[in-house]
């Protein structure tokens, strides 16, 4: 039997960082996944996501994004590839609101360039957005776009240069701790390693049941409308937003970057698994989108060009989790990311690997130990 030095569960945009890092280092690294990524099956696909440092959610994350910049920047520069577009960013909402007052805080705390902005002020930058007189916004200048498919791909050819093994489409069945580490069970075989990550997203507690994880799949849905007026929908006119248009209530969108005027409501959707999900759109939920847009973006309110549904993978504390198995330290976990993890999954790959391969830590990870839901 073929032993690896690791094997990756799960290639979506943890596992292919994690897979991706763990080659450029010479380790012997097999990767697995059920379906062949970029896929639109889970949580990292959908043409773009977002990067961003004025962290609403905690600033803890404000320095592992800071790393990710970096990151996919010396991707592009090894793949030869664009994946970064760069737009800026406005965080919406009331000044005292989740959104403004957390990316407030972050921006405040690690000295970032922004600026806040009041609603005349962000109707005279950025013409397509229509918002309430009381509403603000903390713009970032260093806020961006991620194309994921495009970060997935090239990850992946430079994993496989650099002589990691890939298996697509193969879907494993179960994994077991040995003496001398770890035994991947398969459809078509058992693969041995002396660690394993696994990073299966939504398929996550399907491989941890002994860990009964406290986890919660949501379902969402992104869409990509024709603009009736194109050019105030350009990435040089509107950037990246997150609106807080009701208490703790979210929707965000992206410029016309080629497939239309993406937007979605943020962690809104019904609980779901990722066997059970329903995959069709309604025409409910695009009335229901439709309604945000002619309220707040009415120029983009054209035909509907298309739609994706995706899962959202949540902790309790909306925080990831990054920790070994409590009964198996051979094991690392690396899933889910509740929704807002792309964006740092290049610099959580290169954690992992140090991690994995003994080499110190860069950042505090205790915030995502799994211990912190032994009282839960």
């Amino acid at each position: 039997m073929v032993v690896f030095d690791v094997i990756v569960l799960g290639l979506g945009a943890m596992g292919t960082s994690t897979v991706y890092q763990l080659a450029l280092r010479g380790q012997k690294v097999l990767g697995i996944d059920q379906f062949t990524p970029p896929h639109s099956f889970g949580s990292s696909h959908g043409k773009s996501r977002f990067i961003r440092e004025a962290y609403f959610e905690d600033p803890l994350y404000v320095p592992l994004v800071k790393r990710a910049y970096n990151g996919w920047a010396e991707l592009q520069a090894r793949s030869g590839k664009r994946m970064l577009t760069r737009t800026g960013g406005l965080m919406i909402g009331a000044p005292d609101g989740t959104v403004v007052s957390g990316a407030r805080a972050s921006a405040v705390k690690y000295h970032l360039p922004y600026e806040e902005l009041s609603a005349s002020e962000m109707r005279a930058r950025f013409p397509a957005l229509h918002l309430p007189e009381d509403a603000v916004a903390i713009w970032e200048p260093r806020a961006g776009v991620l194309d994921p498919e495009a970060a997935i791909d090239a990850q992946l050819a430079l994993a496989r240069a650099a002589g990691a093994e890939l298996r697509f489409g193969e879907k494993v069945t179960k994994w077991r701790a040995t003496a001398e580490g770890v035994e991947v069970v398969s459809q078509s075989g058992t693969w041995a390693a002396t660690r394993l990550v696994i990073a299966a997203g939504p398929w996550a507690g399907d491989l941890l049941p002994e860990l009964a994880l406290p986890l919660t799949v949501k379902r969402a849905v992104a869409y990509w409308f024709d603009s009736r007026k194109g050019a105030e929908f350009a990435p040089d006119r509107l950037p990246i937003f997150i609106h807080e248009y009701a208490p703790e209530r979210m929707w965000f969108g992206f410029a016309d970057l080629g497939h239309g005027v993406k937007v979605a409501l943020h962690n809104q959707g019904e609980t779901t698994t990722a066997q059970t999900i329903r995959r069709a759109v309604s025409d409910a939920e695009i009335a229901g989108i439709r309604g945000l847009m002619k309220q707040f973006l009415p120029g983009a309110d054209g035909a509907l060009r298309s739609s994706a549904v995706c899962l959202y993978t949540n902790t309790p504390d909306r925080n990831f989790i990054l920790d070994a198995h409590p009964d198996h330290p051979a094991v690392f976990i690396a899933s889910p990311c509740s929704g807002h993890g792309f964006k740092f999954s290049i610099a959580i790959g290169e954690l992992i690997a140090d991690e994995l391969m003994g080499e110190g830590r860069r950042f505090d990870l205790s915030p995502f130990r799994i211990d912190r839901f032994a009282s839960a």
